[in-house]
């Protein structure tokens, strides 16, 4: 975490810019398709998915985001139009609470602090991924995007 904190803002975005291309270009995601994909905490210098999130919408596959309502995750289909607050954590969050209800998604993509050789995630230690993870759909390609430098 420390040392994707210490990037630049302009080194991070580049980063984010290059996972996105690499997504793109290996999992070719087609319209009408439903994404689950996470707001990062930019201040972390976590991975900027509003960049999947705008060319998603304009390919017109489906998106929705995670809020955290009761302690728990919801998803949240969102549309260009869709409007956000920050929440108590520093996660802009669409302003409503309707949960889509959906639990099949094409892909999943998620924050991560780590995952070991297997795969394994290790997120910020809340659980909400973990439970959400276990309410899917088991065919969900998971993609869990972290590592913005390598960890040498």
């Amino acid at each position: 975490m420390q040392k994707r904190k210490a990037l630049s803002t302009d080194k991070a975005f580049l980063l984010s810019e290059n996972i996105f291309e690499n997504f793109i270009n290996y999992f070719q995601p087609k319209e009408g398709e439903k994404v689950h994909v996470f707001i990062p905490i930019l201040e972390r210098n976590e991975i900027n998915t509003q960049i999947f999130i705008d060319y998603f919408l304009k390919q017109n596959i489906r998106v929705f985001v995670p809020k955290i309502v009761a302690d728990e995750l919801i998803n949240i289909e969102i549309f260009a139009d869709t409007q956000f607050e920050t929440s108590t954590w520093g996660i802009p969050e669409p302003v409503s609470n309707e949960d889509s209800e959906e639990n099949y998604f094409h892909y999943v993509i998620t924050p991560l602090l780590y995952c070991d050789d297997k795969g394994n995630r290790v997120g910020y230690g809340k659980g909400f991924y973990d439970a959400f993870f276990e309410s899917v759909s088991s065919e969900v390609k998971k993609s869990e995007l972290i590592i913005l430098t390598p960890m040498k």
